[in-house]
């Protein structure tokens, strides 16, 4: 089974929200509303520091949808308006949405809400418009930092693509992000939903947790 993803190499990450607001240009998603949201954590003292500046670190967290192995969200819908679709992603059926917003409510990070307007629910959906035809979901696409890679995450870290290099070929973790080992590979509080999503931070504190 296909279970598409995004690996953000939190090192990279510039905090420019570029993806952010990418995200809610090709979207339309409403102001106050986020699909994909950049936090910054710190600054924090760091581990090896006096605790004060400049021993301190920082560093930025993006949160959205997780497109988790097994969705709260969708087992609570009465409709059948979320669902966990062939390529691992999780959508919304709009017209099938009644707006009762139990799914936000089971949702563990937060990241659904209900549209004023239409009185549905929205959240990220892996721009399945893009990635349908073969591109990268805007947020990975309009990354300046190339910190953010796409791709089917069952099938390892390392192959997951951020955008072309100059000759037009598309890059991996493996080619364009430091290296990394397993403890330095993490997710978002997993409730029993089984995130999808994974950040990469070397030698600073991972506060995902905290969440």
């Amino acid at each position: 089974m296909t279970q598409y993803a995004i690996v953000t190499d939190l090192n990279r990450c510039v905090g420019c929200l570029a993806c952010s607001v990418a995200c809610k240009e090709i979207n339309d998603v409403p102001i106050g509303n986020f699909w994909n949201k950049t936090l910054r954590i710190g600054p924090n003292p760091s581990a090896e520091g006096s605790g004060h500046f400049p021993d301190v670190e920082m560093y930025f967290l993006t949160v959205g949808c997780q497109h988790c192995y097994d969705p709260e969200c969708v087992k609570v819908c009465p409709t059948e308006a979320s669902t966990k679709r062939e390529d691992g992603t999780v959508q919304i059926d709009k017209s099938k949405c009644i707006g009762c917003q139990f799914c936000v409510m089971s949702c563990p990070y937060g990241v659904r809400y209900l549209n004023s307007e239409s009185k549905v629910v929205e959240k990220c959906t892996l721009c399945e418009q893009r990635t349908s035809e073969g591109y990268l979901p805007q947020c990975v696409a309009q990354c300046s930092g190339r910190a953010r890679y796409f791709g089917d995450i069952d099938k390892g870290l390392d192959q997951m693509e951020c955008p072309e290099d100059s000759g037009g070929v598309r890059l991996t973790v493996a080619n364009n992000s430091e290296p990394y080992t397993s403890d330095e590979v993490y997710a978002l509080p997993d409730v029993g939903n089984h995130p999808a999503f994974r950040y990469i931070l070397r030698k600073r504190e991972w506060r995902g947790a905290d969440l």
